[in-house]
């Protein structure tokens, strides 16, 4: 029969020792790595709601300018409509609002907040506040010497 001695032999209990901690390295290290990746995903989707905006907004501002030189031709009506490029912002939250001299989103909810100044030369007064939750298409309508924006299509004057 075959005996059995047992031994006091630590290298076994080194190798498992050092599993251990390899594997409490690595998972320190993908966590390490999860949250970098989410840091990075975060801000570029910012960033990428600040240019959405940002182009919404010069593109607002523009249709608001070439409106306000229709208005100088004389008594005339001027409607363009601006497509609303979607983000990953909470829309229901922005209000985008018309004075004579500048053009203000409103972002209750977030630091998405901005201002466009317009050159405010039409011959008319501006106005206008509308919710964006939902919204495609905006309207710049110049129409009985006051330029304003809205969600609805203008109708025609027959």
């Amino acid at each position: 029969m075959k005996q059995v001695r047992l031994s006091r032999d630590m290298r076994a209990a080194a190798t498992e020792l050092g599993y251990v901690f390899t594997f409490l390295l690595g998972v320190l290290l993908m966590t390490m790595f999860s949250v970098w990746a989410w840091d990075i995903e975060t801000n570029t989707r910012l960033r990428w709601n600040e240019e959405a905006v940002e182009a919404n907004m010069n593109d607002l501002a523009a249709a608001i300018e070439r409106a306000d030189e229709a208005s100088r031709i004389g008594n005339v009506s001027y409607a363009e409509s601006v497509s609303w490029r979607p983000t990953e912002a909470d829309e229901s939250l922005f209000y985008i609002r018309l004075t004579d001299t500048s053009l203000e989103l409103i972002d209750k909810g977030g630091p998405l907040d901005m201002e466009v100044l317009l050159s405010g030369t039409g011959s008319g007064a501006h106005s206008g506040e509308i919710p964006l939750a939902g919204a495609e298409r905006i309207w710049v309508v110049h129409e009985n010497g006051a330029t304003t924006v809205t969600l609805d299509r203008p109708q025609a004057v027959q």
